[in-house]
């Protein structure tokens, strides 16, 4: 059978040529960039003058002009096409900004009471995350307003999110209902509402009003379950009678529960720049997914294998709880599924950028948390600096260490400006811990599994797990205390930080374009 190449030598009107290698601008790419102008600058928009119009002006051009040279590349010497492309790209991105500003609208404002703040003496509400354990003892939550009461007995409705500071005696309580139960806290407000700040109120003693509804509970009675399989062995207390010392960090790897973590490790993760190892994010769905599809791919096949997989997502996002990082690795995941089954093309970028528009549409208040932030610049660093480095070094470094290594550097450079925005330092020695403790805490997840599963059998499987999981969880502390002990970088201006990762993002692109036109010079040998 003679296969028929398409020749760039053929009408337009018939076949487009695209050459080799160029990556062709998506839709879903403009539509993201336009939507997170709009979202981020939105108190921008409603408060400039007439000067916010020429820069939206300005912003739109410069789209049509990157988009058209960009496709002007992909389709050479057909104008036509290349304007066609660029018209899509600027009416997504256009579709994009109004999404984005009707998403930033969709954000909840201050708390609003019917009373003074001054004289409200307690709050009633539904608890919308589950309740946090803090260091000495006490408790953090989120609660949804339902009404104020003031002294004398008056109440009145209210509405809005505020942060509640819990007595040490009432987390037990609130961690038994869970998220989704309706409390009545008596206490008073730490701040003003109306001083630009969250608002915090501090908890005396609270009274349980309602419990959560029939499938949060359940939700709340799976999940205690779980974390207590950490401190039981096959249901029995430990001989010893203190759980194991690597259970905390199982709880917080695999369901993300930090409350009983050792705080010197805690410090030791944030300290060498690791502190998205305890996040709840793609690393942790790819492990769990990967084991799934171990077990199902070769029964099943690869496209049920990851349907199942997508159910069993959903579920595991269910039950750990909608963190910001996890709920876009879980979209992600979703619309990979769709695109191994045909109807979506599934490149990682465009995959993203969907997974963006999604999440703020549907969790638009969670667009301004600092994880969410993180956690898309992230993976975005990865897929854009991180893999023009990984191009660079393409037979100049190993596969095994080129690949982690651009990976792990993408991800900082892009990060580092809001991360010393945050917190007016950098952990460059981050680059290089995550490289070691990422693929150790891998491990430790999927063992930790394993030590699960074996604390349902009557097998004493678990001895060896618990073994090999204590060792393994000291030297994760002994590295993590190393690398921790490596001075950071302080920064009392963030703006040097954005302006060099800027260049370095440039000069990559450069870098890569001028070794890319030094490759395709070279004569191939007859």
């Amino acid at each position: 059978m003679r296969r028929i190449v398409a020749s760039p030598e053929v009408d337009s009107s018939i076949r487009i040529p695209i050459r080799p290698g160029k990556k062709l601008p998506v839709p879903a790419v403009s539509a993201a960039l336009g939507m997170a102008v709009s979202y981020y600058s939105y108190p921008f928009l409603i408060t400039a003058g007439p000067g916010r119009y020429f820069l939206l002006s300005l912003f739109f051009l410069l789209v049509a002009i990157v988009g058209f040279l960009r496709t002007l590349n992909s389709f050479p010497g057909n104008k036509r096409a290349a304007l066609k492309k660029t018209g899509i790209l600027a009416v997504a991105a256009a579709a994009g900004f109004s999404l984005g500003i009707a998403a930033r609208r969709s954000v909840s404002g201050s708390a609003e009471m019917g009373l003074g703040i001054e004289r409200v003496i307690a709050v009633s509400g539904v608890l919308r995350e589950d309740p946090r354990s803090l260091q000495g003892g006490s408790g953090m939550g989120i609660l949804e307003l339902t009404g104020c009461t003031a002294q004398g007995g008056i109440r009145a409705s209210a509405r809005g999110n505020i942060t509640v500071f819990f007595p040490s005696e009432s987390i037990p309580r609130l961690k038994e209902f869970g998220r989704g139960c309706e409390i009545y806290i008596d206490g008073s407000f730490a701040n003003s509402v109306n001083a630009g700040r969250e608002p915090l109120f501090r908890a005396s003693s609270l009274h349980v009003v309602k419990p959560a509804p029939a499938l949060e509970t359940f939700r709340t009675s799976l999940r205690n379950g779980l974390l207590e399989r950490f401190q039981n062995r096959q249901g029995r207390k430990y001989l010893s009678g203190s759980p194991p010392v690597w259970g905390s960090l199982a709880s917080a790897l695999l369901l993300g529960v930090r409350d009983d973590l050792d705080v010197a490790l805690s410090e030791g993760f944030r300290n060498s720049g690791c502190s998205h190892v305890l996040a709840l994010s793609g690393m942790h769905l790819a492990i769990l997914s990967g084991v799934l599809a171990f077990l199902l791919r070769r029964p099943l096949g690869i496209r049920w294998a990851s349907l199942l997989g997508a159910v069993f997502i959903v579920f595991y996002v269910f039950v750990a709880g909608s963190q910001p990082s996890l709920v876009r690795a879980a979209i992600m995941y979703l619309i990979g599924t769709i695109a191994l089954w045909g109807f979506l093309k599934g490149k990682p970028l465009s995959l993203l950028c969907m997974a963006f528009i999604i999440q703020l549409l549907f969790q638009g208040g969670t667009g301004i948390s600092l994880s969410f932030i993180l956690s898309y610049l992230a993976l975005f660093g990865i897929l854009t600096v991180g893999e023009s480095l990984r191009a660079l070094s393409r037979g100049r470094l190993p596969e095994f260490l080129g690949g982690g290594l651009c990976a792990s550097i993408g991800a900082f450079v892009l990060t580092a400006p809001v991360v010393a925005f945050y917190f007016g330092s950098l952990r460059p020695i981050g680059i290089l811990a995550g490289l070691i403790v990422a693929p150790l805490s891998s491990v430790f997840m999927i063992l930790a599994l394993a030590a699960l599963a074996a604390s349902f059998l009557p097998f004493p499987l678990w001895d060896a797990l618990d073994f090999i999981l204590t060792w393994l969880y000291r030297l994760l502390e002994t590295l993590v205390s190393l690398m921790g002990g490596v001075p950071g970088l302080t920064f009392s201006n963030p703006l040097y930080v954005l302006i060099f990762s800027i260049l370095f993002w440039f000069g990559i692109l450069l870098l890569q374009k001028r070794d890319s036109l030094q490759r395709n010079s070279i004569a191939s040998f007859n």
